[in-house]
């Protein structure tokens, strides 16, 4: 069993424990979910389940990247140890931010929780910093991979910082509204996960592989608990962070653009929400029953478990035909 693998395993089962353990006291202090008033009449008696559950996922990854650093820094591969740091940094500092709005909506009753504009201001912060550790730490350049063509395009830098914060912020939102139901974000993000992952092993990028790893072990342990019927949910804290993770690894393979392709269903669920608000303005009406679309599907008549398993099944898809375009 080589190394990876065994990371992956370890970070699943410490997953679970500390869901054993968290869970419990998530209840105890009463961070329960708060549902919209508009919203199915089946999320109802989600009411109160535990929420900003993403903390589970965040403390695993940090304890699975702070082995995989030890291991690798005794066995002398003191860069594939270092280059671990700057992935872990994005996504829990993007995912810290969206703990401080859980935490102030759901712990000190604050209904607004973080102000936009903060929120923004804190993804902003690291997004900064996380493309110019990339652009001069890690003298990783501007390089960008074009998918199909199969080349690399060099984009000027005053461009690609923005760029590549865009690829940020955009990605951490779209998997934000892209969690609503039972399992969905979770199932969607594993994927996409392990995509980059495998994407990683072709390129051969070793710090790409066992970070991946660690993080799909943590997201298939949290998945355990936020199937449907869900014992917890993962909260700004968990989507963020799991945005966060993804943009990270895309970013770091210079393969940003794929995201189009393998994340297709994150970006159809925050265009539908575009649309829907932009048309709603404009004429009073609605295009979807509700937005983001997997609530359209639900008020069709759908059942959660169909919608995770058609959304779920359509990002395998467009993973494959992604790994088939680079």
């Amino acid at each position: 069993m080589d190394f990876q693998t065994k990371t992956l395993i370890t970070s699943f089962i410490i997953t679970v424990i500390l869901a054993v353990i968290i869970i419990p006291i998530l209840k105890k202090l009463k961070v329960g979910q708060i549902e919209r008033e508009d919203g199915p009449k089946s999320h109802f008696k989600k009411q109160g389940t535990p929420t900003m559950g993403g903390i589970i996922m965040m403390i695993s990854t940090i304890i699975g990247v702070t082995l995989a650093y030890i291991y690798f820094t005794v066995n002398g591969a003191h860069d594939i140890a270092q280059n671990l740091i700057p992935l872990l940094c994005l996504s829990i500092g993007v995912g810290i931010v969206g703990f401080i709005d859980d935490f102030k909506k759901l712990v000190l009753k604050n209904t607004k929780g973080l102000k936009p504009s903060y929120k923004m201001l804190g993804l902003l912060i690291i997004s900064v910093a996380y493309v110019l550790f990339l652009i001069e730490g890690a003298n990783l350049g501007t390089e960008t991979y074009i998918p199909i063509l199969k080349t690399y395009i060099n984009i000027p830098v005053y461009l690609y910082i923005p760029f590549v914060i865009f690829i940020i912020l955009a990605t951490t939102n779209a998997v934000n509204l892209t969690d609503g139901i039972d399992g969905l974000s979770s199932s969607i993000c594993t994927i996409i996960i392990t995509c980059l992952t495998v994407i990683g092993i072709i390129f051969g990028v070793e710090e790409i592989v066992v970070f991946g790893s660690i993080a799909i072990g943590a997201t298939l342990g949290f998945l355990m608990f936020n199937l449907h019927p869900a014992k917890v949910f993962m909260g700004d804290t968990g989507s963020l962070f799991l945005g966060g993770i993804i943009s990270a690894m895309a970013i770091y393979l210079k393969i940003p653009l794929l995201l189009i392709v393998i994340a297709l269903i994150p970006v159809i669920e925050t265009l539908s929400v575009m649309i829907q608000v932009a048309y709603y303005k404009k004429t009073g009406n609605r295009i979807f029953k509700m937005a983001p679309l997997h609530h359209h599907f639900e008020l069709s008549g759908w059942k959660e478990s169909k919608v995770v398993i058609v959304f779920s099944l359509a990002t395998l898809a467009l993973c494959v035909v992604g790994i088939s375009i680079i």
